[in-house]
């Protein structure tokens, strides 16, 4: 079945919480729906790099099951921007990749936001060296060195835009499937996205996913099982809902 290249694929940021991403995109393929453009923001772009690279979601579940903070990041002897080095990272991409491939050369469109630290602006990362998008999206300050590119001083795109829509629809998709993970660090701008995720809700053109992260981990791995098994829940939920709307016939049109 041929992806559909006008649906886009928005993976929220959510550190361990990205989990429950491979979860959503298992029962999107048992459903047949294929989307050619996924985004994502910190955790939700290292997933959706693998899902825009052809990776099948049981061989990414497998990979987030066995996975450890310590294969992309390990702690720096020279802590003066981050105490973490994320240049393991590196080294993670091309195990897994087997080069550290450029993002234009895969099959299904794909986009890491970043964001400018210089201009407080959203930056879509979409051409060029995986790692230094991965790196650029996961860089959370004092944890892990901001990456220059271009001239512009990127670090995590969660910041500014934890569920990247318009970096999706920049790609080209003129229709969303939304994976919003409630990260901790979104408290600080509770109203704003109360409002944003009302306004996906209300969004004709949006399906949104929603897994409960309650009482799960969101440092370590050790709910990644659960954490999966959530992901397909919310999933199945939001789509059976949005089947009986008749909002996913439009949707997967």
């Amino acid at each position: 079945m041929a992806d559909d290249q006008t649906l886009g694929l928005t993976l929220s940021g959510g550190a361990a919480f990205g989990a429950a991403h491979v979860g959503v995109l298992q029962v999107l393929e048992e459903r047949g729906i294929r989307p050619g453009i996924v985004a994502g923001t910190s955790s939700g772009a290292v997933v959706a790099a693998a899902y825009a690279a052809g990776f099948d979601p049981m061989l990414i579940e497998r990979a987030a099951l066995s996975f450890r903070w310590s294969a992309i990041a390990k702690w720096s002897f020279a802590p003066r921007l981050g105490l973490l080095d994320a240049r393991a990272l590196d080294d993670a991409v091309r195990r897994v990749f087997g080069s550290d491939p450029l993002i234009e050369s895969f099959p299904r469109r794909f986009g890491a936001v970043a964001t400018d630290l210089r201009t407080r602006q959203a930056v879509t990362i979409d051409r060029g060296p995986l790692s230094v998008a991965l790196k650029s999206t996961i860089a959370v300050p004092g944890l892990l060195a901001p990456v220059r590119r271009d001239g512009a001083l990127l670090a995590d795109g969660g910041m500014v835009d934890n569920v990247p829509v318009a970096a999706t629809r920049e790609l080209g998709a003129s229709r969303v499937i939304v994976v919003r993970l409630h990260a901790k660090w979104e408290n600080v701008r509770m109203m704003r996205t109360v409002s944003r995720t009302q306004e996906l809700a209300n969004d004709p053109s949006v399906v949104l996913i929603q897994p409960e992260m309650e009482g799960m981990a969101q440092w370590t791995m050790s709910d990644a099982s659960r954490l999966i098994a959530e992901g397909r829940r919310a999933a199945s939920a939001a789509l059976d809902a949005a089947d009986r709307r008749e909002d996913l016939a439009a949707l997967t049109a």
